[in-house]
């Protein structure tokens, strides 16, 4: 849709875009035609593609029973069902759920919680919250204050609220040669015991981090051992984990929840994307038992609300996806063939003198570009080098997810490659051959020699 011709606000109004008409698998075809094959789920969210029909079906099918009451007045049946499903595969302690309308929303809801969480329990004191650098929690502002990404938060700096950001556990760019990966993932997590004692520990709220960092560092999971010491530091000084899995979790990674890979369990854990996989927007906020005795025996009352938490469609509808990714044994898919694109990736570009990096887990993988492979060096941001690959995959019909500001929020370029849990080995061969045309085409565009 051409710029001069939309009443819509666009993300970026300068730029023409095509106009999405219909789905066909893992495919978004448009107005013209032409095919794309979604590598990246749009922002890792249609984990079943674009044109499931028992989901569309189950959403169908809720809207003629009922679409929407308020949670004021009534509970419905989809979203206890839901509830019921999320919990019964829930980590250990993680008892009742929050459903809200995408992944800001329960990262907002998630530090309410916690906040109220000390109040009812006479710890008014507790006021801080920490969190990483390099790390994207959503888009209010309290999320966007906890939130690491430079870029997303720059014009709003004097606006934002006062939060603490510790180093994030990036292994490529901060584990020093002479350590293993085991001490570097404890050397990373101790920054947050100095954090919480330069605060003074009955300050400190919660700790939030993403299980496998998103968007903004390109789907970078956690060292060896990093987690297990952050649930040991955070027990120690009564501070509460939340961990934001709104992009990794619900299969994403090969697993249901992210942290099921890490052997532990947080206090609150949040997710959206590929809870409801597009088809409604859809988000919640999982607690534990703790949390929900501390505050039905005090106040009784959550202080908190959305018109639109616990909407019955969009319940339906989640249901539906989660009980297709178990039914067609999606997440074993997930696994194989996240192993699959990854091996086929690195072999891809084994020699790419601007690859530097290849990681993730399952189905969320990141592949960042460099400078020179051997001191890591970025490119200049002037150069704009991801959006130059954005730009290529979509003429090569390959929806890929890239950013910059990869190592410090303002250098470094990635790509995120997050495809539907459905994709076979004929798709995993495409998205490999049409990002490496699109990766030639951008930087041969920028002046990159091969």
């Amino acid at each position: 849709m051409s710029a001069n011709h939309t009443r819509i606000l666009h993300r970026e109004p300068s730029r023409d875009l095509p106009v999405a008409m219909s789905g066909d698998g893992p495919f978004v075809i448009d107005s013209a035609g032409k095919r794309y094959l979604d590598a990246s789920g749009g922002a890792a969210v249609s984990c079943l593609g674009h044109s499931e029909r028992r989901v569309i079906e189950a959403i169908k099918a809720q809207l003629d029973r009922l679409p929407y009451a308020h949670t004021g007045f009534f509970t419905n049946e989809p979203a206890e069902a839901l509830a019921d499903h999320l919990i019964e595969r829930a980590p250990e302690g993680l008892g009742h759920v929050y459903f809200v309308s995408g992944g800001s929303e329960a990262n907002e809801t998630a530090m309410k919680l916690a906040r109220q969480y000390f109040f009812e329990r006479g710890e008014t004191g507790r006021r801080h919250f920490i969190a990483r650098r390099q790390s994207y929690h959503g888009n209010t502002i309290a999320a966007l204050s906890v939130g690491g990404n430079a870029g997303r938060r720059a014009i709003y700096e004097p606006i934002l609220l006062p939060a603490s950001h510790i180093a994030p556990c990036f292994e490529y760019r901060h584990r020093r040669s002479d350590e293993a990966s085991e001490e570097y993932g404890i050397r990373a997590a101790d920054e947050l015991e100095a954090e919480i004692l330069r605060l003074g520990p009955e300050t400190v709220i919660a700790f939030i981090a993403e299980t496998v960092v998103g968007a903004t560092a390109g789907a970078v999971p956690p060292a060896p051992g990093y987690f297990r010491r952050i649930r040991e530091i955070c027990d120690r000084y009564g501070v509460l984990l939340i961990l934001d899995e709104v992009m990794s979790g619900m299969g994403r990674t090969g697993t249901l929840y992210g942290c099921e890979q890490d052997g532990i369990a947080p206090d609150i854990l949040t997710c959206a994307k590929g809870l409801g996989a597009g088809y409604q927007p859809i988000g919640a906020t999982i607690l534990s038992e703790r949390i929900f005795d501390t505050i039905t025996g005090g106040s009784g009352a959550f202080q908190h609300g959305f018109t639109y938490i616990g909407h019955a469609t969009a319940a339906a509808g989640a249901l539906a996806v989660q009980r297709v990714i178990e039914e067609d044994g999606l997440l074993e898919n997930c696994r194989l063939m996240g192993a699959r694109l990854k091996e086929r990736l690195g072999e891809a570009f084994a020699s790419h003198p601007r690859i530097g990096d290849i990681r993730g887990r399952g189905l969320f993988i990141g592949v960042e570009l460099v400078e020179d492979r051997e001191t890591k060096k970025p490119f200049d941001p002037a150069l704009r080098l991801h959006a130059r690959i954005k730009a290529a995959a979509m003429e090569e019909g390959l929806m890929v997810y890239p950013a910059g500001g990869t190592v410090d929020g303002r250098a470094g370029d990635h790509v995120l490659v997050a495809p539907p849990f459905i994709i076979g080995e004929g798709h995993v061969g495409m998205i490999v051959e049409k990002l490496q045309r699109a990766v030639a085409a951008a930087t041969a565009a920028a002046g990159i020699a091969a």
